[in-house]
């Protein structure tokens, strides 16, 4: 197996030093960018396969790399940040990060969120894909179309959309979602699904303020309805 390429981006040079030194003992490739102009200029070079992204910067702050950078690319997004209010967490998953680490931060703890966020979720159990015209979703493809246009999800957006098609007409609790899509580690992290849950409305509903696919269980998780197929047109007879 190819090992993942990360890069780190932080202002400090004694955080980068240390993450280099650490991530590169556990087999990782390191890439380095000091502020948030070198790591969108290093985003073209380096295509990582995840980036470390500190939120407190000069120049462009992490959250406007963060949504630059997941206009352009589907790579995780795992920011580094001593801001620790679930506003502040809200406002980093809605920027478009997959995970929010919050300083100081233990090596295990950013380990295991750094394999979270590689990991795709679960493939084992096959989806049936879903096709009407509303709404279609190849699974086998990770491609989404509404209303025939594409729609572009991110990894994890298409992984919670996997796991809630899955279960289709069944209501799966906050805790099940989470360590479905994010990893065994999850569970507490309510503002992570509110955030994508929304995102996902957002791509996918007619309407998301009063949605038809995705619905909320109060005090529950989340279920998803499956679009009614189209009516079949009549096949006409020869009198």
């Amino acid at each position: 197996m190819t090992a993942a390429r990360i890069l780190v981006v932080d202002d400090e040079p004694q955080i980068r030093r240390v993450l280099r030194t650490t991530l590169a003992s556990r087999g990782y490739i390191i890439a380095e960018a000091a502020s948030g102009e070198e790591a969108v200029e290093a985003m073209r070079g380096e295509r990582p396969d995840l980036i470390l992204l500190d939120v407190n910067m000069p120049g462009i702050g992490g959250f406007a790399v963060c949504r630059e950078i997941r206009a352009q690319s589907d790579v995780p997004i795992v920011m580094l940040t001593v801001r620790n209010t679930e506003r502040d967490k809200v406002y980093a998953l809605d920027a478009g990060a997959d995970d929010y680490v919050v300083k100081p931060f233990g090596i295990e703890e950013l380990l295991a969120r750094i394999r979270a966020a590689l990991r795709r979720a679960p493939t084992t159990q096959p989806v049936e894909p879903i096709d009407t015209p509303d709404l279609r979703i190849d699974f086998d493809a990770r491609k989404v179309f509404v209303r025939g246009n594409p729609v572009r999800l991110t990894p994890k957006e298409f992984d919670l959309l996997r796991q809630l098609v899955a279960s289709a007409g069944k209501a799966i609790p906050h805790r099940l979602l989470l360590q479905s899509v994010w990893g065994p580690d999850y569970g507490e992290e309510a503002e992570y699904l509110r955030v994508f849950i929304n995102q996902l409305r957002k791509k996918i509903e007619p309407d998301p303020r009063h949605p038809r696919y995705i619905l909320t269980e109060p005090w529950i998780g989340y279920r998803f309805e499956l679009p009614p197929a189209a009516p079949s047109r009549p096949r006409r007879t020869r009198e």
